[in-house]
């Protein structure tokens, strides 16, 4: 398209702006608008998607028929399938009536269905087939309806992120994006901004019969610098705003001012927070810097804490110190309340990282060598051998014990396990569970040893 049948698209459908990729979008538009394909329009939010739907409608074979905007992501999922493709009577509670869906009724029109990424699964596989073939059936029916209906639909999320997440169907995708039409935001429009400014205050002061607003050349370029994130949703709001309470002033406001009405971008939760033209006042932002290095140490202390759990834990393990060892750099920071973790002032190897002229570490408990756990399953017997150091039952093969028993042939293992097994059934009232978590292992187990060495629970 030319500038001029450009213009003439903006001038019909009050579309203000020069920016280049706004340009190509509306010709976009007008172009696709005399055929039937479906169109995805994409953008931010407050961007004016809607607006490209209306001049696709209206320039299209079907603008005597019926246009209507659904707002996928304002429709509970629930009921999402009834509004666009209608039910049977009491075809689920509530269902008092047969209903008519948008599908139906607008038959022979235009469907604009904004935030598609926010449609259900389900509705997405009912969608694809109204695409496909201008079938849909209503809920609670086994009747297949027609419709001839044309669908433009929007987004301001990444459909392709959600395919991949398995939120949004690939086939679908595929079919709604025939034409893509990215309307570009806001801050992307450059002199646009004053341009629409200038309208909305235009426009406001006429219908409340106020004196317009005037910005200075200060003023002006720090509203073409702000990001507006909320695009020209956003604009429209602050121009009403700062006409209405700036009314009275009988010179052009500067950027002193316009700076009070501008809300500080990409900080949440302050949108309506005023500031001055500098961003904050200087008590204002070292309070808040303030507040942020508090996060962030709090953040650090609970890694450092973290970090200090699983030194501890690790150091009391087997193979503990060996993990440790190896990743001593993970831990190397990391401090228990009370100890010294590094040999000297100049030392870069943390005690627990260190190793004594025995092959101990400071501070740890070297535990008495057993070998892995092996089930009766893989062909290795399996028995439990009470550790007296630590009160724990460790488990090791007949094998690894058995050098044990040939140096002290008086000391039966399996007779000192059962007197243990029956010393805690009997503490704990012949309760497996507990009598299980006071010898350190598991009820299976306790119930396969009750067994082996036929002990009398009564």
């Amino acid at each position: 398209m030319n500038t001029q049948e450009i213009q003439a698209a903006k001038n019909r459908f009050g579309i203000i702006g020069n920016a280049a990729a706004l340009n190509y979008a509306i010709s976009v538009a007008t172009q696709v608008a005399a055929t039937d394909l479906t169109v995805l329009i994409t953008g931010e939010s407050g961007s004016g998607k809607e607006s490209f739907s209306k001049i696709i409608h209206s320039l299209s074979a079907r603008k005597h028929g019926q246009f209507i905007a659904i707002n996928c992501g304002a429709i509970p999922e629930g009921t999402i399938d009834s509004e666009l493709f209608g039910h049977e009577k009491g075809s689920f509670t509530g269902a008092v009536d047969q209903r008519k869906g948008y599908f139906e009724t607008t038959n022979g029109g235009t469907i604009f269905l904004d935030e598609i990424g926010e449609m259900p699964l389900g509705t997405q596989a009912r969608l694809l087939r109204v695409l496909e073939n201008g079938e849909f059936i209503r809920v609670g029916s086994s009747k297949v309806q027609k419709t001839d209906v044309r669908v433009v639909a929007a987004t301001n999320v990444n459909l392709l992120a959600a395919v991949e997440k398995g939120r949004f169907r690939e086939d679908l995708y595929y079919r709604l994006n025939t034409v893509p039409i990215f309307v570009p935001p806001l801050r992307e429009r450059g002199t646009d901004i004053d341009l629409l400014f200038r309208k909305f205050t235009t426009d406001f002061a006429e219908r409340y019969r106020i004196r317009p607003i005037q910005l200075t050349d200060d003023a002006k370029r720090m509203l073409l610098s702000y990001p507006f994130p909320g695009n020209i949703r956003q604009l429209k709001n602050f121009a009403e705003q700062i006409s209405i309470l700036e009314s009275e002033q009988n010179k052009p406001i500067d950027a002193e001012v316009l700076g009070k009405y501008l809300p500080r971008p990409n900080l949440p939760g302050n949108a309506s927070m005023a500031l001055t033209a500098s961003g904050m006042g200087a008590s204002d932002s070292f309070s808040e810097r303030e507040l942020l290095y508090k996060v962030l140490f709090d953040m650090r202390r609970d890694m450092n804490d973290l970090k200090k759990l699983v030194r501890d834990v690790l150091s009391n393990e087997t193979y503990g110190p060996q993990v440790l060892n190896n990743h001593r750099d993970l831990f190397e920071s990391v401090g228990g309340e009370g100890t010294n973790d590094y040999a000297d002032a100049g030392s870069r190897e943390p005690n627990y990282a260190r190793l004594l002229p025995d092959g101990t570490r400071p501070g740890t408990v070297t535990p008495r060598p057993v070998a892995p756990v092996y089930e009766p399953d893989y062909g290795h017997p399996a028995v439990e051998v009470y550790d007296d150091a630590d009160g724990d039952i460790n488990e090791a093969t007949v094998e690894d014990v058995s050098h044990e028993t040939e140096e002290d042939d008086s000391l039966s293992l399996e007779k000192k396990e059962k007197e243990m097994i029956v010393k805690a059934l009997r503490r704990n009232n012949n309760k497996r569970k507990y009598a299980a978590q006071a010898l350190g292992i598991s009820e299976r187990t306790l119930y396969r040893k009750i067994k082996q060495y036929e002990i009398d629970e009564e």
